[in-house]
């Protein structure tokens, strides 16, 4: 494994780390609620298994991470559920994002360091169509005392406060801060400390 990334490493088993089901939120929410258009982003998405499945539903759907073998993987689960996907292997600190491109941008456990979080914030009000929504499911700071999941790294975590700064451009639908159980592959296991949140570009 000698000069593979972190998340090269992470993803190199010959499991899915993260299951190959989407999560939980993102199903209830796209599966209750009338989304117009087809073109969805989902950002560090890893292995795949939110892209495959939206894809699955019909959405055209572009896919965004930084590891080679994370994207190899997407493109195996893709295939073994007969949907295709736009892969691009992409650092999120020097993404560049297309002017109002989609309806709908996925974000489920992307975690950055600060400067990269402003950056993507950025990115997704730009991306998003009007009367587009952006979508996360993201550890709060309050997971460190959790240990199932997530960055050890409180810089990493979320506030409800961090979503906030986006009602400028957003009006929010769900601002959630809420413990949950999470049972998603191997690194997501148990009681979860989580915000989630879905914003409507204005």
């Amino acid at each position: 494994m000698k000069g593979l990334s972190k998340w090269d490493e992470r993803f190199s088993s010959e499991g899915y780390v993260y299951g190959t089901e989407p999560n939980e939120f993102l199903r209830e929410w796209v599966t209750s609620h009338q989304i117009e258009g087809k073109r969805v982003l989902a950002i560090a998405e890893g292995e795949g298994r939110n892209a495959v499945w939206l894809a699955k539903l019909g959405f055209e759907v572009e896919m965004w991470d930084a590891s080679k073998v994370g994207l190899e993987k997407a493109k195996r689960l893709a295939a073994s559920r007969n949907v295709s996907l736009q892969m691009k292997q992409i650092d999120l600190n020097e993404a560049c994002w297309q002017k109002e491109a989609y309806v709908m941008v996925i974000c489920i456990f992307g975690h950055f360091p600060p400067h990269v979080r402003e950056k993507v914030f950025a990115g997704i009000q730009k991306t998003l169509r009007p009367g587009g929504v952006f979508l996360t499911e993201v550890y709060s700071t309050n997971q460190l005392a959790y240990g199932t999941g997530g960055p050890n790294d409180a810089s990493l975590l979320y506030t409800e406060g961090m979503f906030h700064q986006l009602n400028d451009n957003f009006a929010p639908l769900v601002l959630n801060e809420k413990i949950v159980w999470r049972e998603e592959g191997t690194l997501h296991q148990g009681e979860s400390a989580l915000i989630q949140y879905v914003g409507q570009k204005r």
